[in-house]
């Protein structure tokens, strides 16, 4: 089972700071990464540019979104060929802040995950629930909803090529994070999820990272935990000294 680090810088980031970010990144990674899969998704006007940036390193290229047609008038999208002719072989599907701020539905992004599977780029599909689910007793009814929605038509075939990320929306940009007993859990019952529609080889087949303030102070103690596969970074990626510091806790 690969471990999964990969970074999303948001709707963050500059000319500059590409120029900067990853050839520190790039410098600073680990001569073997071992089973470590290291990835940045910066917003979109970067794509091509952070392509030659990462051309010659083992660092994957990924996007923050995609819409499901290869063409059209969908002013203001991104097709999946867009997103593999610009040097794209990961994107993210269904972040908590589309759902809650695009108004993205289960369906929507559900149909995300076969277009992009389609031009072999990997999806990372993300499933989190509030506070208030939480709170309320309903965070593995809202999880399991939302994976069970989106990957029911989807075979065991491409569910095994697929990244999950589970991100509670209360832990996201808040400096809040789930303990790690709390993550633990919850991908315990994903895993129990992609069981139930796949068989267990297949479950055990699809890394499960951890998103929502992972930094380089408690990276170690979520990705120590046994059923967490990785991590989904947002602001600790656009430090290249904290970034390369979770690398390099996940190699131990």
């Amino acid at each position: 089972m690969a471990t999964w680090i990969v970074g999303n810088w948001k709707m963050n980031g500059s000319v500059e700071l590409l120029g900067e970010l990853l050839p520190a990144i790039k410098a600073g990674l680990p001569e073997n990464l071992g089973d470590v899969v290291v990835g940045v998704c910066p917003p979109f006007p970067y794509l091509i540019a952070a392509a030659g940036q990462v051309a010659d390193s083992p660092i994957k290229l990924g996007a923050q979104n995609v819409y499901p047609a290869s063409s059209g008038a969908y002013t203001g999208e991104i097709s999946p060929e867009m997103l593999k002719g610009c040097g794209a072989s990961v994107c993210i599907v269904g972040h908590s802040e589309r759902r809650q701020l695009m108004g993205e539905t289960d369906e929507f992004i559900a149909s995300k995950l076969p277009a992009l599977l389609a031009v072999g780029i990997t999806p990372i599909f993300c499933v989190g629930e509030t506070l208030e689910e939480r709170e309320e007793g309903n965070h593995e009814a809202i999880v399991g909803g939302q994976v069970r929605a989106a990957l029911k038509d989807l075979s065991a075939a491409d569910a095994a090529k697929l990244v999950v990320a589970y991100e509670p929306v209360w832990a996201i940009g808040t400096g809040k994070t789930a303990t790690p007993e709390q993550a633990n859990s919850m991908h315990a019952f994903i895993r129990a999820c992609l069981t139930e529609l796949y068989g267990e080889s297949t479950a055990r087949a699809i890394p499960i990272q951890y998103g929502g303030s992972v930094n380089d102070g408690n990276a170690a103690e979520l990705l120590g935990q046994p059923e967490i596969d990785g991590a989904l970074v947002g602001g600790a990626s656009l430090k290249a000294p904290a970034f390369l510091s979770i690398i390099n806790q996940a190699l131990t």
